[in-house]
C-alpha cells in the first residue's frame, strides 16, 4: 500500500490529507471524440504498438509507481510522459489529480501492460475535490511541456472532453469488472502529442481551471539510465 500526503485545495482553503492507495489502474483509449482517438492510436501504430481489441483498456500497475516526485529514472531514451487527469477515491469521496502516464517506449511495442509498469507515474500533490469542479468538467484544459534538447515546447494541450467523463469512464471501469472503491487511483486518458510521441528530458504537466481559476501543476526530470546489455 502507498500512501501520500496531499493537499487537498478546495472553496474554503486547504489542508494536508494523507491518502492511502493499494490499487492503481491505467485507463487507455478513453476518448470522447473518435477521430482524435484514432489519431493516437496511429501515432502508437507508428512506434509498433497494435491496436487494442477493445477500448478503454484498464491497464493494472503497482500502486507504489504513482509518487509526486521531482525526478525520475528510466531505463535507454525511448520512454516518455502524457498528462492525465487522475481520480483517486479515500473516505468515500472522489478526487481529481494529475499526473504522467511516463512509459517505455520500446517494450510498448510487445507488451503495452508491461511499459506501463516500466517507469514512474510523476504526480501532483496539490488534489481537488470532483464535487467542486464536476458541475463545469468540460471546461477544464490538460497541458503539458516538454524540454528537448534544452528548448520547452508545448507538448499536448486540449480540454479534458478529449477523454470520457469521469462517470461515463467509472462505468466502463465497472463493466470491465473494476471496482473504484477506496484506495483506487485511475489515470484517465491523455492527447495527441504535438509532433508526435517523443523523449524529453523534463516534463511539465497542467490541469486548468479557468471558472475557479486554479490549476494543478507538477513539473519532473528524466534521468536516463544506461543500457548494457
Amino acid at each position: 500500500m502507498k500512501e501520500i500526503s496531499f493537499e487537498v485545495e478546495d472553496c474554503q482553503g486547504s489542508f494536508v490529507r494523507t491518502i492511502s492507495i493499494d490499487t492503481l489502474v491505467i485507463a487507455g483509449w478513453t476518448g470522447r471524440d473518435t477521430v482524435a482517438m484514432e489519431k493516437h492510436i496511429r501515432e502508437l501504430e507508428e512506434l509498433g504498438v497494435k491496436r487494442p481489441a477493445y477500448t478503454p483498456v484498464f491497464y493494472r500497475v503497482a500502486a507504489e509507481r504513482l509518487e509526486p516526485t521531482p525526478k525520475i529514472q528510466a531505463t535507454g531514451t525511448q520512454s516518455s510522459g502524457e498528462v492525465e487527469f487522475v481520480l483517486l477515491k479515500d473516505a468515500g469521496e472522489t478526487f481529481v489529480g494529475i499526473a504522467s502516464d511516463h512509459t517505455d517506449r520500446e517494450v510498448e511495442t510487445y507488451g503495452i501492460t508491461v511499459s506501463k509498469q516500466m517507469c514512474g507515474k510523476p504526480c501532483s500533490r496539490k488534489l481537488w475535490r470532483l464535487s467542486e469542479v464536476a458541475g463545469h468538467w468540460d471546461e477544464l484544459v490538460l497541458r503539458s511541456y516538454a524540454t528537448i534538447d534544452g528548448e520547452r515546447v508545448l507538448y499536448q494541450q486540449g480540454k479534458v472532453t478529449a477523454m470520457r467523463s469521469p462517470q461515463d469512464l467509472l462505468d466502463e471501469f465497472a463493466r470491465r469488472d473494476g471496482r473504484f472503491v477506496d484506495g483506487t487511483a485511475i489515470l484517465c486518458g491523455t492527447l495527441a502529442a504535438f509532433g508526435g510521441i517523443r523523449p524529453a528530458e523534463r516534463f511539465d504537466i497542467e490541469l486548468e481551471d479557468p471558472i475557479l481559476r486554479r490549476s494543478l501543476t507538477h513539473s519532473y526530470a528524466i534521468e536516463t539510465l544506461p543500457v548494457v546489455g
